[in-house]
């Protein structure tokens, strides 16, 4: 089984740098680009459906998709939601700072421990539902990030829009191939 993981097209709030966490703000036409172009790089890949997490964003661009490799739109999982900021949602990080002092301090922010412990839930459901299949699951750039860190053992880049990053399963273990479509070098 392989999974891509794509963080969903751009949004308005991403270009300013706006935290948008489980705020649901729609695509901008320049995230409508960036899922063309990742259904382009998926076109010839062996996918046999396409998930997401339930925010618009996340959720247009997986129908774009799907529309351009002509895929099944699969259904939307409640735990690939992007991280929740509190009350740093809808600020920039300079704001948050200016408030709190840094980003960890933000009142109301959930614990990377449990965006990760909702992405690893969600790759078992996702495992299960579709077992034996090749899925394309797009998502959240906090959530992709920190769990694919998780399975690999090692910090991860901020992952980009649009961006396809892939992993399999084999021999009872989940490997990270790529993140940011750049294939992962396994450190000896």
């Amino acid at each position: 089984m392989t999974i891509a993981f794509i963080r969903h097209g751009q949004t308005d709030w991403n270009a300013e740098g706006r935290m948008q966490g489980g705020s649901d703000i729609p695509l901008n036409d320049v995230g409508r680009e960036q899922a063309r172009e990742a259904a382009s790089v998926l076109v010839d890949g062996g996918w046999d459906v396409i998930v997401s997490s339930p925010l618009s964003r996340a959720r247009e661009t997986a129908a774009i998709i799907a529309d351009g490799i002509e895929l099944e739109l699969g259904r939307s999982y409640e735990q690939l939601i992007e991280r929740n900021y509190g009350e740093g949602e809808g600020l920039t990080r300079d704001e948050i700072e200016s408030r709190w002092g840094s980003v960890q301090k933000t009142p109301g922010m959930e614990t990377l421990d449990s965006v990760v412990g909702r992405g690893t839930a969600a790759l078992q459901q996702i495992s299960e539902e579709y077992a034996g299949r090749n899925v394309v699951v797009v998502c959240h750039g906090t959530i992709i990030r920190y769990t694919l860190a998780k399975l690999a053992g090692r910090p991860l880049d901020q992952i980009m829009n649009g961006s396809i990053s892939t992993l399999d399963y084999r021999d009872e273990a989940w490997r990270v191939l790529s993140v940011n479509g750049v294939e992962l070098v396994v450190e000896a």
